[in-house]
C-alpha cells in the first residue's frame, strides 16, 4: 500500500473513560460525540459554557469538574481532549497525557494531536468517518453531505437487522459458503435501495433466492433528471441511480447526471429528439420489460419530470402488464427551471390565476389539432409551451386569430438552468420571427402571459439576454 496520512480505525468507547478540558462549544461537541459512543466523561472546566452544564445535568455518565486538569487526572483514561488557547497550553496538555499513556486530541491543532475527529455519517450501527488529516475540515463536511445524500435513511435498520440475521444463518449448518455469500450480496442490494423496513419475510425471500441461484426480482424506476443542472437532481433519483444495474437515459439528460449512476451500471442511450433520428418508443418499452424481467434494477432517466410530456403512461402500462414493480421519482420540469432562472413567478394574483402546460408537437410533428384556443387566449392565464419551436409561427398565428392581444408578453428559454441558458424576449406577435433569427438548437420552453412582462425589469447582468424587445404593452 501507499502511505496513509492516518490509520482509519473505529474505536469502541463503551464503558471507557475520556477526559476533556476547556469551556468552549468545541469541547461540548466532542463531549456529545464521546457520550453518544458510550464513554464516561470527566470534563475539567472552571467556566463551562451553558451547553456543557446542560449535558452534565441530563447525562449521568458526564461529570463536570470545576478546576484545571492535573497530571494525575489522566490516569485510566482512554482518550484526552482539550481546547487549548495557545501552543504552550497545548504542549503542556500533550505532555501530561502522553506521560500517562493516553492518546491526545488538541482541537484544531493537528500538530499536537495523536488522532483527529473526522466528519461523520451516522447511520448507526453503520458509521462512516471522513478525514483530510486536519488540513481541510470543510472539504470533509462537503464529502459528508454527498454521502448523506447517497445513503437512504432506513439503511440503518438494515444494518441493525444484519447482526440478528447473521446469527440466524449460523444456526443453518448445512448452508454452503457460496449460498451465504450470495445471501449477503442480495441483502446489500436491498439495504442500499432501502425502500421499506426489513422483515422476517425478507430474510426468507433472500435466503430462498440465494439457495435457488435465481436472480432477484427486477424493477423499474421512472426518474426525472430535471431540466439540466445536475444539482437539481433529487436525492431519491440519485439513490436510484446509485443502486441501478441498468440506466436508460434520454438525449436531453446531462452527461454529468448519467455519470452519477453506479460505476458498474450499464448505461444505454435511448434519446428521442423532434425531427431527428430517434429511438422508437416501442423499442424503449420492450427494453424496460426485458431488462427488468432478467431481475435487474432499471432506471429510466427522463429529462425534466417523467410525468410531463414524457410518454410515461405507455411505459407504465407495459410494465404493469408484465407485473414488474414500478417506482415514479418526480423531477424538476423545465418550466420551473426556466422561471427560477428568470426569477419570475409562473403565477401572480393580479395577472395569472391559472397555469397551463401544453405541447405544440403532435405525434406527426405538427401542431396538435385539439388545442383549447379559448383557454390559451385567457389573459389571466400563464401558458408554458413544450416542444414548440418548430410550430411557434403557426401557434402564434392561431392565438392571434382567436383573439389574443398581440402585445401579450412571450419569451423563449433555451437550455433552462444550464450554464449556456439563453432567453429571447418578445410578444406573441413578434417572438416567432426573433426565434427564427436566433436559431436555438437546444431544448426550449416558451412562456406566454402577462406575468412574464416583469422579466424586463431585471438587471441585464442578472439574466442572459439574446434579444431585447421593445417595451411591451400591458
Amino acid at each position: 500500500m501507499r502511505g496513509l496520512a492516518c490509520l482509519p480505525v473505529f474505536f469502541s468507547l463503551a464503558g471507557k473513560r475520556v477526559v476533556l478540558a476547556g469551556s468552549s462549544i468545541s469541547v461540548l461537541w466532542k463531549a456529545e460525540l464521546c457520550q453518544a459512543a458510550g464513554a464516561r466523561l470527566d470534563v475539567f472546566s472552571a467556566d463551562p459554557c451553558p451547553g456543557l452544564v446542560a449535558l452534565a445535568r441530563r447525562c449521568t455518565l458526564v461529570g463536570l469538574v470545576s478546576r484545571r486538569i492535573e497530571p494525575e487526572d489522566f490516569c485510566g483514561a482512554a482518550l484526552a481532549i482539550v481546547d487549548a488557547e495557545g501552543a504552550a497550553e497545548a504542549a503542556e496538555f500533550q505532555a501530561a497525557a502522553r506521560a500517562a499513556g493516553v492518546a491526545v486530541n488538541v482541537i484544531d491543532k493537528p500538530g499536537f494531536s495523536d488522532f483527529q475527529f473526522g466528519a461523520i455519517v451516522d447511520r448507526s450501527p453503520l458509521v462512516i468517518g471522513i478525514s483530510t488529516g486536519g488540513g481541510a475540515p470543510v472539504l470533509a463536511q462537503a464529502i459528508r453531505g454527498r454521502l448523506e445524500a447517497l445513503l437512504p435513511r432506513d439503511i440503518k435498520l438494515w444494518a441493525q437487522i444484519a447482526k440478528v440475521w447473521r446469527e440466524k444463518l449460523k444456526l443453518l449448518d448445512d448452508t454452503p459458503a457460496k449460498t451465504r455469500r450470495r445471501f449477503w450480496e442480495l441483502f446489500s442490494g436491498k439495504a442500499l435501495a432501502a425502500r421499506h423496513r426489513p422483515a422476517d419475510a425478507d430474510l426468507a425471500m433472500l435466503l430462498a433466492e440465494a439457495e435457488a441461484g435465481t436472480p432477484a426480482a427486477g424493477s423499474v424506476a421512472l426518474a426525472g433528471a430535471g431540466p439540466g443542472d445536475p444539482e437539481l437532481l433529487t436525492l431519491k433519483a440519485l439513490r436510484a441511480l446509485q443502486s441501478a444495474d441498468v440506466v436508460l437515459y434520454d438525449d436531453l439528460v446531462s452527461p454529468a447526471i448519467v455519470d452519477m449512476a453506479r460505476r458498474e451500471a450499464e448505461k444505454i442511450p435511448v434519446g428521442k429528439r423532434g425531427y431527428q433520428p430517434s429511438c422508437r418508443q416501442d423499442h424503449i418499452v420492450s427494453q424496460l420489460v426485458s431488462l427488468a424481467g432478467q431481475g435487474k434494477r432499471v432506471v429510466r432517466l427522463k429529462g425534466g419530470d417523467p410525468m410531463i410530456f414524457g410518454r410515461a403512461n405507455e411505459e407504465i402500462a407495459a410494465l404493469r402488464a408484465a407485473r414488474i414493480p414500478i417506482e415514479i421519482i418526480p423531477g424538476v420540469t423545465a418550466a420551473l427551471g426556466a422561471a427560477a432562472g428568470l426569477q419570475i413567478s409562473l403565477t401572480a394574483r393580479d395577472k395569472a390565476r391559472r397555469l397551463q402546460f401544453i405541447t405544440a408537437h403532435a405525434h406527426d410533428g405538427k401542431l396538435p389539432g385539439d388545442i383549447d384556443w379559448q383557454a390559451l387566449c385567457d389573459p389571466r392565464a400563464s401558458t408554458v409551451v413544450y416542444m414548440g419551436v418548430k410550430t411557434l409561427e403557426l401557434l402564434a398565428g392561431r392565438l392571434l386569430a382567436n383573439g389574443m392581444d398581440p402585445s401579450t408578453p412571450a419569451l423563449l428559454v433555451e437550455r433552462a438552468t444550464c450554464p449556456d441558458e439563453r432567453h429571447i424576449f418578445g410578444t406573441i406577435e413578434n417572438l416567432a420571427a426573433k426565434v427564427a433569427r436566433a436559431g436555438p438548437s437546444g431544448p426550449c420552453v416558451i412562456l406566454i402571459g402577462e406575468t412574464f412582462a416583469d422579466a424586463l425589469s431585471l438587471p441585464r447582468t442578472q439574466i442572459k439576454l439574446e434579444t431585447q424587445p421593445r417595451a411591451l404593452a400591458h
